[in-house]
């Protein structure tokens, strides 16, 4: 695919976007959040603050790939009949978008505003459509309870002549030190598109990380990409009702745990007493550089939202083609120059 440029919604304090910086491919994101934005431009990224509802594939007409992660916390409660509720009149207006109705209305009546987030990616690609200058490709990516929303969005766009491939995705299998699961949907305009292949094994308790496929490379641990002197326990502190004993437990010779934006609540046990993650190394969990200038407020909530380096750099690479992307030990980010200052322009 020639002359990619990307526009990223709800983009979040970089993940896709320094993925796609690291692939040579230009991208803008959007984002509403003043903290996030604050770390984008520390990143050097480009970044337009605001509400994607307010823009349009006008606003950015050199764009050639849309990428997104909506907030879809009306989704992502198990068992949660609102949820379930609000997948249904998604569908429905859906359906009302495709026959190119007026959904603002409908938009209104919602129980959750943010449910409606989710029909922002399908809003631009329609329009782009409309306009003769469709997205030659799409990224969508969230939790895996998102991913009937991804299904209904992709039936909507193989009809409008999309190749299209949905999943779950294992971050470990790529290269990412956490057992972090993320629903992927990936559209192409040109040629059959596949969801990324696995390039590390999958992380499995109590089996070493050299068993299994040998054309794969060993899961990463957290010791091989933090810098502690010594080995460590990291008991999580959420998804537990409170309750000590019913906390998970991993050795630093392990994956995390799925990083959230309570990851640096974690308690970190070592011979020498108790502490905590850094946000730096939150980051490095996620895959970033050690040294990413996250800034603003809510650090650690923004490491939490953000899409895993390594996993978000094969996801792109099925996208748009056949790049050369070699995976990295380590689960670190694509080697680039180091961080730019906040006024060097992408």
């Amino acid at each position: 695919m020639d002359n990619v440029e990307i526009v990223d919604l709800f983009a979040g304090p970089s993940g896709l976007d320094l993925a796609a910086r690291g692939l040579g491919l230009p991208v803008v994101g959007i984002e509403w959040d003043a903290s996030a934005c604050a770390t984008r431009r520390a990143a050097g990224l480009a970044t337009v603050e605001g509400d994607v509802r307010d823009f349009g594939p006008a606003d950015f007409p050199s764009a050639t790939v849309l990428a997104g992660g909506p907030p879809t916390q009306t989704y992502t409660v198990a068992g949660n009949r609102a949820g379930r509720r609000a997948l249904d009149e998604v569908r429905h207006l859906m359906s009302r978008m495709v026959d190119r109705k007026d959904i603002t209305a409908d938009l209104c009546k919602l129980d959750d505003e943010r449910a409606g987030l989710v029909l922002e990616p399908l809003r631009w690609a329609l329009a782009a459509m409309d306009s003769r200058r469709p997205y030659e490709a799409i990224v969508l990516e969230q939790v895996p309870a998102v991913l009937p929303v991804w299904e209904a969005i992709g039936e909507v766009l193989s009809k409008e002549g999309y190749s299209v491939v949905s999943g779950v995705l294992r971050a470990e299998e790529f290269g990412v030190p956490q057992t972090r699961r993320r629903a992927v949907l990936i559209a192409r305009r040109q040629g059959e598109v596949e969801l990324p292949q696995a390039t590390h094994r999958r992380y499995r308790q109590g089996i070493p990380r050299t068993e299994g496929n040998s054309a794969l490379l060993p899961w990463v641990s957290m010791g091989d990409v933090l810098d502690r002197p010594e080995p460590f326990v990291v008991v999580s502190n959420y998804g537990t009702g409170g309750d000590p004993r019913a906390r998970g437990r991993r050795t630093s010779a392990e994956p995390a745990f799925t990083v959230t934006g309570k990851i640096t609540r974690c308690r970190v046990q070592t011979e020498d007493g108790v502490d905590r993650f850094s946000v730096s190394e939150a980051g490095r969990l996620q895959g970033f550089p050690a040294d990413y200038p996250w800034a603003g407020n809510d650090q650690s909530q923004q490491v939490g939202n953000a899409v895993p380096l390594p996993l978000a750099t094969r996801i792109l690479a099925a996208a748009v083609g056949p790049l050369n992307v070699t995976p990295l030990a380590g689960g670190a980010a694509p080697r680039r120059e180091g961080i730019p200052s906040p006024d060097k322009p992408q």
